[in-house]
């Protein structure tokens, strides 16, 4: 397979007439300068490698739209139901709160079955190709069915996902969350124990049999992970257990980790610590950890981080949207922590916008320029976020790395005039996903110019798939009542 790409990013620079060359899933040549081979495929525009949404919650996409400030599901009043969290009353009176957005999240949760998860799943990866992402971190803790009762199949959720992510033509890690309490010292309760398996030893149980059966049935698209929900899901004396198991397996273990000031009062009032030192006592720190959103920190935790080289996953989109705040990325980075980037609930699925959103947030918190180079932007969504997604031979083309690519148009209304000279800019400060032309995962063409090779329609998709578990399931439920 022969690719000539009119312009590609190559790690350090953009070059011109490069030629790219794989075997199967894996790239085998690439040079530049090199004239067109007749028979190779034409990538007009700024190819760049696969990128990596190193943190997705995909049956939020169902959401978009339906859960803005002054209207919750269906239009609804939004109500604070934990009154214990500080400025959610103030929260709910002006238009939500991310503690508010939850509660809608949570009826959409107990509306999902193994089916429709699938169906929701696959429109969202196929718009996530559609996007330019050829790899997933998909953060699971949607585990067993209504009022906690496991499925036949325990898996039956995740094995949902990882065939959604084939479907799509796209690569997955399925990280497993473990997710145990409804807060800090309180049960779980409604559709929260549909997330639960009782303990760390039982969740370790369940995702083994995962681990294997993924392995044993070849599923070269698919890698298992682990995930600690939360310093409020997990109980210290379980965490240490969730990340000896990803120790013990050399996978990747990830973590929302001080999304809230809230979280932080009450890891503090509960433990007398942060919980970024809480996690670091738990041994749940290190090089193959990803701490998503990491905004309210401490210089401390900031430190602890960076020393340890724990990945920070930015999600830009999703923390204005639930209006979180803004992560201090440029001080993370500079203490060590490499930066990722995920579109988390969908707010939209862009990660040309989450890349430059890194920047700009920066700008608006600093009031100062130029925190971050274009080079470094692209790395954080597509090399970087690779490797905390567990799949460190991806994300960048050179031989032997996976022979994925995406082929970013320079000639649309927003990229139109940037110049070889100044495509990766365009990329990272100019283009949306609706920019991308063409998209390769693993050697196979997915995407195009701009239609999905594999999901005829994908907009009709997502409709009927987010139809199914939010007006449908409303109208059901009146119909019963009626």
């Amino acid at each position: 397979m022969q690719w000539h790409a009119q312009f590609a990013w190559l790690g350090d620079g953009v070059a011109s007439d490069v030629l790219i060359e794989a075997d199967g899933e894996r790239i085998t040549r690439v040079a530049a300068g090199v004239p067109a081979p007749p028979d190779a495929d034409r990538l007009p525009g700024l190819t760049l490698p696969g990128l990596a949404d190193a943190h997705s919650h995909a049956f939020h996409r169902a959401l978009r739209s339906r859960a803005q400030a002054h209207g919750g599901w269906r239009g609804e009043a939004v109500e604070a139901k934990h009154a214990g969290w500080r400025g959610e009353a103030m929260g709910a009176k002006h238009g939500g709160t991310f503690w508010t957005w939850r509660e809608q999240m949570y009826k959409l949760a107990d509306r999902l079955d193994p089916a429709s998860y699938r169906a929701l799943a696959t429109a969202v990866f196929a718009e996530m190709a559609l996007a330019g992402i050829s790899c997933v971190g998909e953060f699971h803790y949607l585990h067993h069915g209504p009022g906690g009762v496991p499925y036949d199949e325990p898996n039956a959720m995740g094995e949902a996902l990882i065939a959604a992510a084939s479907d799509a033509g796209i690569r997955i890690t399925l990280l497993d969350a473990c997710y145990l309490s409804g807060g800090i010292g309180k049960p779980l309760k409604g559709p929260q124990l549909r997330f639960g398996d009782g303990s760390a030893g039982n969740w370790a149980r369940r995702v083994d049999s995962l681990y294997e059966e993924t392995d044993k049935a070849g599923r070269l698209h698919a890698r298992v992970g682990a995930a600690i929900h939360s310093v409020r899901a997990v109980p210290r004396e379980q965490m240490r257990a969730v990340a000896s198991w990803a120790k013990e397996h050399r996978a990747p273990l990830h973590v929302h980790l001080s999304e809230q000031p809230a979280e932080n009062e009450a890891c503090l009032d509960a433990y007398g610590m942060t919980p970024t030192r809480l996690l670091a006592e738990s041994g749940a720190l290190g090089a193959l950890t990803t701490a998503v959103h990491a905004t309210h920190l401490t210089e401390e935790d900031i430190g602890l981080l960076g020393t340890t080289m724990t990945g920070v996953c930015m999600c830009p989109t999703t923390e204005r949207d639930l209006a979180d705040g803004i992560g201090r990325a440029r001080d993370l980075a500079d203490a060590g922590s490499p930066i990722f980037l995920g579109s988390d609930q969908h707010a939209v699925i862009d990660l040309f916008e989450e890349a430059r959103a890194v920047e700009l947030n920066e700008r608006l918190r600093t009031r100062v320029r130029g925190h971050w180079t274009a080079g470094e932007l692209l790395a954080a969504a597509t090399s970087n976020g690779h490797y905390g997604l567990g799949w460190p031979e991806a994300g960048r083309l050179e031989p032997g790395a996976y022979a994925d690519l995406v082929t970013v148009a320079l000639d649309s209304v927003r990229t139109a005039g940037s110049g070889p000279d100044h495509a990766a800019e365009a990329a990272v400060f100019a283009a949306t996903a609706a920019d991308v032309r063409h998209v390769v995962v693993s050697g196979r063409q997915i995407v195009h110019d701009g239609r999905h090779l594999l999901i005829d329609d994908v907009p009709a998709a997502l409709a009927a798939a987010v139809t199914a578990v939010t007006d449908h399931g409303a109208q059901r439920s009146r119909g019963r009542a009626g």
